[in-house]
């Protein structure tokens, strides 16, 4: 007879759930880690190289920004941010460009619909058309439509996890559109936020969640994949890092796993400022391996 194993998070009490997958009640102090990266972003944006606002789609938020270098044929990263599916904005990511760009890598930093103006649905199919209009449009602008690596960060990771998911040729694209992802303090299943208080703004559903859960969804990709995490987040949320870890290998992938120690969900983000880090040694070292001669 089969046993269907529980969820890990089964049996915690209201707290301790929202403690587990709300990072803003793990971290309170969130905001201040949010501050050490003002002064970089903003020159970021006035120093960089910036085609802002381009639109991909018919919502005022599937825009994207292009950070260009002056290599022609350049590889291309794109980058999509967190906010448990509600919440940020490109803009505030400029400074991640800086040392990509610094690389020779065109830097791509897309917006999405957000809820609750939109579904789960509506999120994810957002972020794919963004992703899609880069491979297509992304030539112009000095880019290789044929060397997109990408990178997310919690709600951006399970949208990272979304494109590995996605058959591309559907989109009339190649089906190996992703060359190489780094996915950050990620949950790739969001059924525990269902129970969160962030869930007044996400409006999830059973039916929902199960399309939109990569923890199950066979990968339609298989390439060089970085799953990262930070020493601080609660524990649970580091498992689902693990979980999604095996399941990419149970379908052959050979994912890398690393937990940073001294990370929370918050300040994890910072290592795009260290060339040392783990992030950007996992972006830069794929980037570098699939760069065009």
């Amino acid at each position: 007879m089969l046993i269907k194993s529980r969820p890990v998070w089964e049996g915690l009490s209201p707290q301790e759930h929202e403690h587990q997958y709300n990072p803003q009640v793990a971290v309170p102090d969130f905001a201040k880690y949010r501050a050490t990266r003002e002064a970089p972003n903003v020159h970021a944006l006035a120093s960089l190289v910036r085609i802002a606002d381009l639109s991909y789609g018919p919502h005022q938020l599937n825009t994207l920004d292009v950070y260009p270098v002056k290599n022609p044929n350049a590889p291309v990263h794109i980058f999509y941010h967190g906010g448990y599916w509600r919440a940020q904005d490109k803009q505030n990511f400029a400074y991640l460009a800086a040392p990509l760009t610094a690389e020779g890598i065109c830097t791509v930093i897309a917006n999405y619909s957000l809820c609750p103006e939109v579904t789960l649905d509506g999120v994810v199919a957002s972020a794919l058309e963004g992703l899609a209009w880069t491979a297509r449009h992304i030539a112009q602008y000095g880019g290789n439509p044929d060397q997109i690596t990408l990178s997310g960060h919690s709600a951006g990771a399970h949208l990272g996890a979304a494109a590995l998911s996605t058959d591309w040729a559907t989109f009339n694209l190649p089906p190996d559109l992703v060359k190489a992802a780094t996915l950050i303090s990620g949950i790739y299943d969001p059924s525990p936020a269902i129970l969160t208080s962030v869930n007044a703004d996400l409006r999830l559903t059973e039916e929902l969640i199960e399309r939109h859960n990569y923890e199950k969804k066979t990968p339609k990709i298989m390439c060089p994949t970085r799953l990262i995490a930070g020493g601080r987040e609660p524990w649970q949320f580091i498992d689902q890092t693990y979980r999604y870890a095996h399941h990419l290998h149970r379908h052959g992938g050979d994912p890398g796993v690393a937990v940073s120690p001294g990370f929370n969900h918050f300040n994890i983000l910072d290592q795009y400022l260290d060339p040392q880090s783990d992030v950007m040694r996992a972006i830069l070292g794929m980037a570098r391996e699939r760069k065009t001669p």
